[in-house]
């Protein structure tokens, strides 16, 4: 290992010189991975473990964050003997078959880990570039998508943690965590313990935080400079966590990708498809506790039915939202109020936050081929269907936000996840806190003729600084490497000091309601203000179902 001296001198030139320096830390380039147990053991609070060095980065899979009983809250590991091996993920939550393997194009593209499921899930992987040597470096945790209900921290190429704490200096953090009904299944109805079943997924995340908080000095993390960060229901996540009580002091900067949820369940609802599960499953109250032992799959598919019916219900009462079921419920105590409805939460008014979103987000004319080629014509015969005698005005709102379009982008461009995100920054921007900063993402695939287009997800190898590792997304040629690294560097900005202006986005400002700005990513990087206000004013006036 190298002496803590030159470690901070290659660190600053990585830092000063546009990050293309490389640390030796524990190996020689060309040396290979070195999986030796005496130079990568690392000491957690509940026993030793072993993980490997990849080109100067230590790299541990798998750690046992926590443990829990079905339905229950997570409790501290065990602790262990002797040295753990923990050079591979860790078991994901048990979810539902993913779709996405059925279509071939979308499977190339994303090229899913699934990994194995178990319910013994609370995991987490940790990259660093230095053990014990005091360097304070930023944390970054990320919390993946998939909602709720799906996914894991391994799921995509994208999420791989090696090239953004090699390149920004900083440790990344990746977590598994209970999902669907084994996380978010309010059975509180049913007495004092299932009381926080229904936040059972959002109780584990906020235990990966204490285990962060508690032992990432040992990676060469600074515990009090906590960066979170995820995308969709990642963002979801982290909107969540912004309100919680419980996680108040364990972050200190946070990031939205594509997941700006304003409001989540209300328990009038969560508490009635948790009632609707039992029925299915023919049990009562003095049966209720057989649902501890019962087979997942079962309990997946009475879970589901419940959601379905309870759904229809709700859209009769004229609730329409884009994650309805499994999701944190507001239960006046782990989750007290809607993350940010009426108002941004008071709890975390001092913490900077960055939300930004991508240009097409869920991509019609991605999944639906025969859209690819539509006529302009075409397109507004769909929007008529929508907008009806107010069409010719989006239609000019549209233009005047989008001047360079093309006719399927009528189709495709995002209107449910910027018009959140802009109402989020503006709850933020009001409260007169900390700042926060505006994206959009607007760069697009050229991968299989170019039909992801600016896609939902297609942002995360970019900030992960991961565009060539994650190439059958984003092609990894090298204007989109260029992108990449000046993404990474925004991020790992944001994490080391609250802003994400650098040399390469000099311009940047923070946003408020009045000045708009955001910063447009693509091949040229350029800030607009206020461009789509029309649009989105004009969007939000027609039913949106958004997070």
């Amino acid at each position: 290992m190298m002496k803590t001296a030159s470690i901070l001198l290659v660190s600053f030139l990585a830092l000063s010189c546009g990050g293309q320096q490389k640390t030796t830390t524990g190996q020689q380039e060309g040396e290979g991975l070195v999986t030796s147990e005496q130079q990568t053991v690392a000491t957690t609070q509940y026993g030793k473990i072993a993980g490997y060095i990849d080109r100067g980065v230590y790299i541990y899979k798998g750690v046992p964050y926590g443990q829990a009983e079905r339905f229950m809250a997570p409790t501290a590991p065990k602790h262990w003997e002797g040295v753990r091996s923990c050079r591979t993920f860790g078991p994901t939550c048990p979810q539902e078959k993913r779709a996405g393997w059925q279509n071939d194009e979308i499977a190339f593209a994303f090229n899913w880990n699934d990994g194995f499921a178990g319910e013994d899930c609370l995991r987490l992987n940790i990259w660093t570039k230095g053990l014990r040597d005091g360097q304070k470096r930023p944390v970054m945790i990320w919390l993946h998508g998939g909602g709720y209900a799906t996914g894991s921290g391994q799921e995509l190429p994208s999420y791989d943690g090696r090239n953004l704490a090699d390149r920004g200096n900083v440790v990344v953090v990746t977590i598994n965590h209970r999902l669907n009904v084994l996380g978010f299944l309010d059975l509180s109805a049913y007495g004092d313990k299932y009381a926080h079943s229904g936040n059972a997924g959002l109780m584990d995340i906020v235990s990966a935080l204490e285990w962060v908080k508690a032992n990432v000095s040992e990676f060469g993390g600074d515990p009090t400079n906590v960066t979170i960060f995820g995308q969709s229901g990642g963002g979801g996540k982290v909107s969540t966590l912004l309100a919680t009580p419980s996680a108040k002091g364990l972050f200190h900067k946070a990031i939205i990708e594509s997941g700006s949820m304003l409001r989540t369940m209300s328990q009038q609802w969560s508490r009635q498809i948790g009632k609707s599960t039992v029925e299915q499953l023919g049990l009562t109250p003095a049966t209720i506790d057989q649902l501890k032992s019962m087979p997942y799959e079962k309990l997946l598919a009475a879970g589901t039915a419940a959601i379905a019916k309870v759904k229809a219900e709700a859209e009769k009462e004229g609730i329409t939202t884009f994650m309805f079921g499994w999701a944190p419920t507001v239960d006046g105590d782990i989750l007290p109020r809607q993350p940010f409805d009426p108002q941004a939460p008071e709890q975390s008014k001092d913490i900077p936050l960055l939300i930004g979103t991508t240009k097409h987000e869920f991509t019609t004319t991605t999944y639906v081929p025969a859209l690819r080629n539509i006529s302009e014509k075409e397109a507004v015969e769909q929007l008529h269907k929508k907008y009806g005698e107010r069409t010719d005005e989006w239609l000019s709102a549209f233009k005047e936000a989008y001047p360079e379009y093309e006719p399927k982008d009528l189709i495709d461009i995002d209107l449910v996840c910027r018009p959140n995100a802009v109402e989020q920054g503006r709850l933020k921007a009001a409260q007169g806190g900390a700042p926060v900063w505006m994206y959009l993402f607007t760069w697009q695939s050229p991968v299989l003729d170019g039909i992801l287009r600016s896609t939902h997800c297609m942002e995360i190898p970019f900030v992960f600084n991961n565009v060539v590792l994650h190439a059958s997304m984003t092609g990894g040629g090298k204007e989109a490497v260029t992108l990449g690294e000046t993404m990474s560097d925004a991020w790992v900005s944001f994490a080391r000091t609250g802003s994400p202006v650098t040399k390469a986005l000099a311009d940047w400002e923070s946003f408020t309601s009045e000045g708009g700005a955001t910063m447009i990513f693509d091949t040229k990087c350029k800030v607009v203000h206020n461009h789509d206000k029309k649009l989105i004013d004009l969007s939000r006036s027609f039913p949106i179902r958004g997070f």
